[in-house]
Protein backbone atom coordinates (compact mmCIF):
# COMPACT_ATOMS: atom_id res chain seq x y z
CA UNK A 1 0.00 0.00 0.00
CA UNK A 2 1.50 2.96 -1.04
CA UNK A 3 -0.12 6.61 0.62
CA UNK A 4 1.15 10.12 0.20
CA UNK A 5 1.81 12.19 2.42
CA UNK A 6 1.58 16.39 2.92
CA UNK A 7 3.67 18.82 3.02
CA UNK A 8 5.97 18.87 6.36
CA UNK A 9 9.11 20.82 7.80
CA UNK A 10 8.70 23.57 6.50
CA UNK A 11 7.50 22.31 3.10
CA UNK A 12 10.70 20.58 2.20
CA UNK A 13 9.83 16.93 2.22
CA UNK A 14 7.86 17.40 -0.78
CA UNK A 15 6.28 14.36 -2.13
CA UNK A 16 6.77 11.52 -0.27
CA UNK A 17 5.12 8.47 -0.31
CA UNK A 18 4.66 5.90 2.53
CA UNK A 19 5.76 2.16 1.94
CA UNK A 20 4.74 -0.72 4.42
CA UNK A 21 7.52 -2.53 5.70
CA UNK A 22 8.53 -6.58 4.85
CA UNK A 23 10.66 -8.75 3.86
CA UNK A 24 12.30 -9.14 0.26
CA UNK A 25 15.36 -10.95 -1.22
CA UNK A 26 18.14 -8.28 -1.33
CA UNK A 27 20.94 -9.29 -4.19
CA UNK A 28 21.03 -11.15 -7.14
CA UNK A 29 23.38 -14.43 -8.20
CA UNK A 30 22.74 -14.21 -11.59
CA UNK A 31 24.31 -10.22 -12.57
CA UNK A 32 27.36 -8.89 -11.35
CA UNK A 33 29.47 -10.52 -8.81
CA UNK A 34 29.40 -7.78 -6.12
CA UNK A 35 25.04 -8.16 -5.97
CA UNK A 36 25.78 -11.61 -4.47
CA UNK A 37 24.74 -13.49 -2.80
CA UNK A 38 21.06 -12.89 -2.97
CA UNK A 39 19.70 -13.00 0.76
CA UNK A 40 16.02 -12.55 2.63
CA UNK A 41 15.83 -9.35 4.80
CA UNK A 42 13.46 -7.62 6.71
CA UNK A 43 12.24 -3.87 6.50
CA UNK A 44 10.30 -1.70 8.48
CA UNK A 45 7.98 0.97 7.12
CA UNK A 46 9.62 4.08 5.83
CA UNK A 47 8.62 7.34 3.83
CA UNK A 48 10.52 7.74 0.48
CA UNK A 49 11.04 11.33 -1.89
CA UNK A 50 8.69 10.31 -5.57
CA UNK A 51 12.14 10.77 -7.34
CA UNK A 52 15.39 12.53 -7.02
CA UNK A 53 16.44 15.70 -5.27
CA UNK A 54 15.45 18.56 -8.13
CA UNK A 55 17.66 21.87 -8.91
CA UNK A 56 14.62 23.56 -7.84
CA UNK A 57 14.92 21.62 -4.22
CA UNK A 58 18.51 22.04 -3.99
CA UNK A 59 18.53 25.44 -4.66
CA UNK A 60 15.96 26.46 -2.17
CA UNK A 61 18.06 24.27 0.32
CA UNK A 62 21.30 26.55 -0.77
CA UNK A 63 19.24 29.71 -0.44
CA UNK A 64 18.37 28.86 3.09
CA UNK A 65 21.95 27.72 4.29
CA UNK A 66 24.36 29.09 1.94
CA UNK A 67 25.79 25.61 1.71
CA UNK A 68 28.61 25.15 -0.75
CA UNK A 69 29.05 21.65 -2.22
CA UNK A 70 32.21 19.93 -2.36
CA UNK A 71 32.67 20.48 -5.78
CA UNK A 72 32.45 24.29 -5.17
CA UNK A 73 35.51 24.36 -2.51
CA UNK A 74 39.56 24.73 -3.58
CA UNK A 75 41.59 21.67 -3.59
CA UNK A 76 44.12 21.17 -0.95
CA UNK A 77 47.57 20.13 -2.51
CA UNK A 78 47.91 18.16 0.34
CA UNK A 79 45.15 15.83 -0.05
CA UNK A 80 45.78 15.42 -3.76
CA UNK A 81 49.70 14.98 -3.72
CA UNK A 82 49.48 13.49 -7.40
CA UNK A 83 47.64 15.25 -9.27
CA UNK A 84 48.67 18.51 -11.94
CA UNK A 85 48.07 21.85 -10.20
CA UNK A 86 46.12 23.23 -12.75
CA UNK A 87 43.34 20.29 -11.35
CA UNK A 88 43.68 21.79 -8.12
CA UNK A 89 40.58 24.08 -8.51
CA UNK A 90 37.09 23.68 -7.77
CA UNK A 91 35.48 21.18 -10.10
CA UNK A 92 33.52 17.98 -11.14
CA UNK A 93 33.88 14.95 -13.41
CA UNK A 94 31.41 15.39 -16.62
CA UNK A 95 30.97 13.12 -19.09
CA UNK A 96 31.98 13.82 -22.37
CA UNK A 97 30.79 11.89 -25.68
CA UNK A 98 33.25 10.23 -27.75
CA UNK A 99 34.06 10.85 -31.74
CA UNK A 100 33.54 7.21 -32.10
CA UNK A 101 33.83 4.03 -30.98
CA UNK A 102 36.18 3.31 -28.39
CA UNK A 103 37.91 0.34 -26.26
CA UNK A 104 35.20 0.35 -23.13
CA UNK A 105 38.03 -0.81 -20.69
CA UNK A 106 39.29 2.76 -20.90
CA UNK A 107 36.60 4.87 -19.22
CA UNK A 108 38.85 7.84 -19.09
CA UNK A 109 38.09 8.84 -22.82
CA UNK A 110 34.72 10.07 -21.97
CA UNK A 111 34.83 11.57 -18.23
CA UNK A 112 36.92 14.63 -18.28
CA UNK A 113 37.53 16.30 -15.04
CA UNK A 114 36.29 20.04 -15.86
CA UNK A 115 37.35 23.13 -13.76
CA UNK A 116 34.27 24.46 -12.41
CA UNK A 117 31.62 22.20 -12.85
CA UNK A 118 29.12 21.72 -10.38
CA UNK A 119 25.28 21.72 -9.40
CA UNK A 120 25.12 25.60 -11.12
CA UNK A 121 27.25 24.25 -14.04
CA UNK A 122 26.64 20.70 -14.84
CA UNK A 123 28.72 20.71 -17.91
CA UNK A 124 30.66 23.54 -16.80
CA UNK A 125 31.68 26.77 -17.52
CA UNK A 126 29.15 28.06 -19.77
CA UNK A 127 26.34 25.83 -18.50
CA UNK A 128 23.83 26.87 -16.45
CA UNK A 129 20.16 25.14 -15.28
CA UNK A 130 17.82 27.47 -17.51
CA UNK A 131 14.97 24.28 -18.12
CA UNK A 132 16.67 22.23 -15.64
CA UNK A 133 14.60 23.10 -12.43
CA UNK A 134 12.91 19.89 -12.65
CA UNK A 135 15.85 17.84 -13.59
CA UNK A 136 17.75 15.62 -10.73
CA UNK A 137 20.76 17.86 -9.10
CA UNK A 138 23.89 16.39 -10.11
CA UNK A 139 27.56 16.76 -9.12
CA UNK A 140 26.96 16.14 -5.44
CA UNK A 141 29.17 14.86 -3.18
CA UNK A 142 28.56 12.11 -0.19
CA UNK A 143 28.39 15.00 2.58
CA UNK A 144 26.06 17.49 -0.18
CA UNK A 145 23.59 14.86 0.46
CA UNK A 146 23.55 14.50 3.76
CA UNK A 147 23.66 18.08 4.15
CA UNK A 148 20.47 18.86 2.04
CA UNK A 149 19.02 15.66 4.21
CA UNK A 150 19.74 16.70 7.55
CA UNK A 151 18.40 20.21 6.68
CA UNK A 152 15.12 18.48 5.19
CA UNK A 153 14.66 16.70 8.53
CA UNK A 154 14.99 13.24 6.51
CA UNK A 155 18.20 10.83 5.64
CA UNK A 156 19.37 9.08 3.43
CA UNK A 157 18.29 5.84 2.63
CA UNK A 158 20.45 2.30 3.41
CA UNK A 159 21.41 0.04 0.68
CA UNK A 160 18.74 -2.58 1.54
CA UNK A 161 15.74 0.42 1.74
CA UNK A 162 16.66 1.55 -1.17
CA UNK A 163 16.30 -1.71 -3.07
CA UNK A 164 13.32 -2.42 -1.19
CA UNK A 165 11.40 0.83 -2.65
CA UNK A 166 13.36 0.36 -5.98
CA UNK A 167 11.12 -3.10 -6.77
CA UNK A 168 8.40 -1.51 -6.13
CA UNK A 169 6.67 -4.37 -4.81
CA UNK A 170 7.59 -7.36 -7.19
CA UNK A 171 9.66 -9.85 -5.91
CA UNK A 172 13.11 -10.64 -6.94
CA UNK A 173 12.60 -9.26 -10.85
CA UNK A 174 15.29 -8.30 -12.58
CA UNK A 175 14.01 -4.32 -13.58
CA UNK A 176 11.75 -1.93 -11.84
CA UNK A 177 8.70 -3.40 -13.83
CA UNK A 178 9.35 -6.74 -14.11
CA UNK A 179 11.14 -9.62 -15.22
CA UNK A 180 11.80 -8.69 -19.04
CA UNK A 181 14.17 -6.01 -20.55
CA UNK A 182 12.13 -2.69 -21.79
CA UNK A 183 11.33 -3.77 -25.39
CA UNK A 184 11.63 -1.80 -28.93
CA UNK A 185 8.27 0.17 -28.63
CA UNK A 186 8.61 1.16 -25.09
CA UNK A 187 10.10 4.04 -23.15
CA UNK A 188 10.77 2.68 -19.47
CA UNK A 189 13.76 4.11 -18.41
CA UNK A 190 16.85 6.83 -19.21
CA UNK A 191 19.45 4.50 -19.75
CA UNK A 192 21.73 4.65 -22.37
CA UNK A 193 19.92 4.47 -25.88
CA UNK A 194 22.63 3.74 -28.44
CA UNK A 195 25.94 2.99 -28.89
CA UNK A 196 28.21 3.96 -26.03
CA UNK A 197 30.11 6.20 -25.14
CA UNK A 198 29.59 8.21 -28.48
CA UNK A 199 26.31 8.29 -30.60
CA UNK A 200 22.78 8.44 -27.61
CA UNK A 201 19.74 8.12 -29.13
CA UNK A 202 17.44 11.32 -29.70
CA UNK A 203 15.90 11.95 -26.13
CA UNK A 204 18.73 10.14 -24.13
CA UNK A 205 22.24 10.89 -23.16
CA UNK A 206 21.64 13.13 -20.48
CA UNK A 207 19.45 13.56 -17.34
CA UNK A 208 15.89 13.98 -17.59
CA UNK A 209 12.75 15.56 -15.98
CA UNK A 210 11.55 13.61 -13.09
CA UNK A 211 8.46 12.21 -14.14
CA UNK A 212 9.30 11.50 -17.69
CA UNK A 213 9.09 7.64 -17.20
CA UNK A 214 6.86 5.51 -15.85
CA UNK A 215 6.64 4.84 -11.81
CA UNK A 216 7.35 1.83 -10.36
CA UNK A 217 4.11 0.28 -8.44
CA UNK A 218 5.16 2.62 -5.22
CA UNK A 219 4.56 5.42 -7.37
CA UNK A 220 8.05 6.33 -6.88
CA UNK A 221 9.92 7.78 -10.17
CA UNK A 222 13.76 6.75 -11.48
CA UNK A 223 14.41 3.94 -9.53
CA UNK A 224 16.07 2.96 -12.77
CA UNK A 225 18.14 4.98 -14.44
CA UNK A 226 18.83 8.82 -14.91
CA UNK A 227 20.77 9.21 -11.89
CA UNK A 228 22.95 7.66 -9.71
CA UNK A 229 21.68 7.80 -6.05
CA UNK A 230 24.11 8.13 -2.90
CA UNK A 231 22.72 5.34 0.19
CA UNK A 232 24.50 5.82 3.85
CA UNK A 233 25.90 2.83 3.49
CA UNK A 234 29.53 2.04 3.34
CA UNK A 235 30.50 -0.21 0.39
CA UNK A 236 31.86 -3.66 0.84
CA UNK A 237 31.57 -6.81 -1.29
CA UNK A 238 30.54 -9.04 1.22
CA UNK A 239 27.44 -7.39 2.98
CA UNK A 240 26.35 -10.34 4.88
CA UNK A 241 30.05 -10.42 6.64
CA UNK A 242 28.47 -9.43 10.23
CA UNK A 243 25.02 -11.32 9.67
CA UNK A 244 25.11 -14.86 11.26
CA UNK A 245 23.44 -18.13 10.49
CA UNK A 246 19.58 -18.03 9.21
CA UNK A 247 17.98 -15.12 10.54
CA UNK A 248 16.18 -12.81 8.44
CA UNK A 249 18.23 -9.73 9.25
CA UNK A 250 15.79 -6.71 10.26
CA UNK A 251 16.92 -3.75 8.41
CA UNK A 252 20.68 -4.20 7.72
CA UNK A 253 23.45 -2.55 7.52
CA UNK A 254 27.02 -2.42 5.12
CA UNK A 255 30.53 -2.50 6.31
CA UNK A 256 32.64 0.15 8.00
CA UNK A 257 34.41 2.88 7.26
CA UNK A 258 37.13 1.13 7.02
CA UNK A 259 36.50 -1.68 5.10
CA UNK A 260 35.33 0.46 2.43
CA UNK A 261 38.96 1.96 0.86
CA UNK A 262 39.81 0.07 -2.29
CA UNK A 263 42.72 -1.64 -0.82
CA UNK A 264 44.25 -2.28 -4.57
CA UNK A 265 44.32 2.22 -4.89
CA UNK A 266 45.93 3.10 -2.12
CA UNK A 267 46.54 6.58 -3.74
CA UNK A 268 42.85 6.66 -3.47
CA UNK A 269 42.95 6.28 0.12
CA UNK A 270 38.98 7.84 0.20
CA UNK A 271 35.74 6.13 1.89
CA UNK A 272 33.72 4.44 -0.85
CA UNK A 273 29.47 4.46 0.13
CA UNK A 274 27.01 2.29 -2.20
CA UNK A 275 25.17 3.76 -5.23
CA UNK A 276 22.35 2.08 -6.32
CA UNK A 277 20.20 2.69 -9.64
CA UNK A 278 22.26 3.60 -12.33
CA UNK A 279 21.88 6.08 -14.64
CA UNK A 280 21.41 7.87 -18.24
CA UNK A 281 24.74 6.68 -18.72
CA UNK A 282 24.13 2.50 -17.78
CA UNK A 283 24.43 0.81 -21.69
CA UNK A 284 23.38 -2.65 -21.57
CA UNK A 285 26.83 -3.41 -23.66
CA UNK A 286 28.78 -1.93 -20.97
CA UNK A 287 27.10 -0.98 -17.49
CA UNK A 288 23.69 -3.17 -17.34
CA UNK A 289 23.38 -1.53 -13.40
CA UNK A 290 19.56 0.23 -14.25
CA UNK A 291 18.30 -2.85 -12.13
CA UNK A 292 17.36 -2.82 -8.24
CA UNK A 293 19.83 -5.19 -6.99
CA UNK A 294 23.20 -3.31 -8.97
CA UNK A 295 25.28 -1.49 -7.07
CA UNK A 296 28.86 0.17 -7.51
CA UNK A 297 31.08 1.99 -4.69
CA UNK A 298 31.70 5.86 -4.89
CA UNK A 299 34.07 7.72 -3.16
CA UNK A 300 33.13 10.12 -0.82
CA UNK A 301 34.97 13.25 -2.07
CA UNK A 302 33.69 13.25 -5.28
CA UNK A 303 30.23 13.96 -7.29
CA UNK A 304 29.74 13.52 -10.78
CA UNK A 305 27.43 14.46 -13.67
CA UNK A 306 25.17 10.84 -13.04
CA UNK A 307 25.24 10.96 -9.38
CA UNK A 308 22.47 12.49 -7.32
CA UNK A 309 20.19 11.25 -4.57
CA UNK A 310 16.73 10.99 -2.84
CA UNK A 311 15.85 10.76 0.53
CA UNK A 312 14.25 8.34 3.47
CA UNK A 313 12.12 9.48 6.74
CA UNK A 314 11.66 6.04 8.32
CA UNK A 315 8.58 5.23 10.34
CA UNK A 316 9.07 1.69 12.01
CA UNK A 317 6.44 -0.07 10.80
CA UNK A 318 7.01 -3.72 9.91
CA UNK A 319 4.81 -5.98 8.14
CA UNK A 320 6.04 -9.58 8.58
CA UNK A 321 5.56 -11.77 5.92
Amino acid sequence: MTVTTTLADRGRREGMHFINGGSFTMGSDVHYPEEAPARRVQINGFRVMVGPVTNAQFAAFVRDTGHRTVAERPLRPEDYPTAPPENLVPGSLVFVGTAGPVDLRHLSQWWRWTPGACWRRPEGPGSRLANRADHPVVHVAYEDAEAYASWAGLTLPTEAQWEYAARGGIESATFTWGAEPEADSEALANYWHGDFPWRAERGYGATSPIGSFPANGYGLYDMAGNVWEWTKDWYVKNRWSDVHGCCVPLDPRGGTMADSVDRRQPQFAVPRKVVKGGSYLCADSYCLRYRPSARRPQMVDTGMSHIGFRCVESIGVSKVD
